[in-house]
């Protein structure tokens, strides 16, 4: 049980957290903090906050657990100002895609702090945004990792561990490296992908009628490009250098097709497409 829970970004990743907690009975007091009041007074609307408050010392002041949910660019000032305020025996987190600027950021503003912050990333998350798109079944059988360092306390860990799992989440742990290798390539590059496509295609002269035809499977390809562009941007800043050599080398493969396309290989692109169907309903299943 969390008697008081602070969340620093009141938006969908947070509010889905609040509402699991909350449904489960596992939490006390949620104060929230973000600097968009409109979205915070619908927050406790919404029973999704009990409170909030306008700056973020005051929000983590007496707070057992601080989940901290904003972009990855604003994380190490908002380390900073939590830091004098925050008590000594509570845990910190985080919510971030990419993990090592995250940790880096921790270690220079938390000081002796430092071991009671447990890095987390979960695996869950939806196009919207804001308090009005959190939902409590978010995170059921959803996977959260966490990637604690050697200097992490055990009891910070353990009681980010039962946090999630009383959202009905599973919890796996990686090193910071592995984490932010595994999901330039399973989340951060398919969303390059995406904004990129819409990107290129809304600057053709025909990009109207392309839209207006657009079938299911474009949609579902592209859905991804309606997600926060500040998120997504801090996110390529904080994890680069693993995205760009995975662009570059995605960049090869359609070389591969185009060039196959081009000779007219029709077993080459049976062979490729059949590698790819095989390989995606093995890993993920057909559906």
């Amino acid at each position: 049980m969390i008697d008081k829970l602070a969340i620093i970004g009141v938006g969908l990743i947070g509010s889905s957290l609040s509402l699991a907690l909350k449904q489960a009975g596992a939490v006390g007091q949620v104060t929230g903090y973000g600097r968009n009041r409109n979205n915070l007074e619908k927050g406790l609307e919404l029973g999704v906050i009990d409170s909030y408050e306008s700056s973020i010392a005051a929000s983590v002041r007496d707070a057992d657990v601080v989940v901290i949910a904003v972009p990855l660019g604003a994380m190490q000032p908002v380390l900073a100002e939590l830091k004098p305020a925050v008590k000594s025996t509570a845990v910190i987190t985080d919510v971030g895609s990419a993990k090592g600027s995250v940790v880096t950021a921790a270690e220079t503003e938390l000081g002796e702090l430092y071991s009671r912050f447990v890095p987390g990333h979960p695996i869950a998350g939806t196009e919207k945004s804001g308090v009005e798109a959190g939902f409590a079944s978010l995170y059921q059988d959803r996977r959260v990792i966490l990637t604690p360092g050697q200097r992490t306390d055990p009891d910070a860990v353990a009681a980010i561990e039962a946090m999630w799992l009383e959202c009905g989440a599973t919890i796996e742990y990686l090193s910071v490296e592995h984490h932010d290798k595994v999901l330039a390539a399973t989340s951060h590059l398919p969303h390059m992908l995406a904004y990129a496509l819409v990107h290129y295609l809304s600057g053709l002269n025909d990009h109207d009628e392309i839209f207006r035809y657009a079938a299911g499977g474009f949609r579902d390809f592209t859905r991804i490009a309606s997600s926060d562009p500040a998120m997504w941007r801090d996110v390529c800043i904080a994890n680069g250098d693993a995205l760009v050599g995975l662009i570059q080398q995605y960049q090869q493969e359609l070389d591969r097709v185009a060039a196959a396309i081009s000779a007219g290989d029709a077993d080459e692109l049976l062979k490729l497409f059949g590698k790819a169907k095989s390989e995606r309903d093995s890993l993920i299943g057909n559906c």
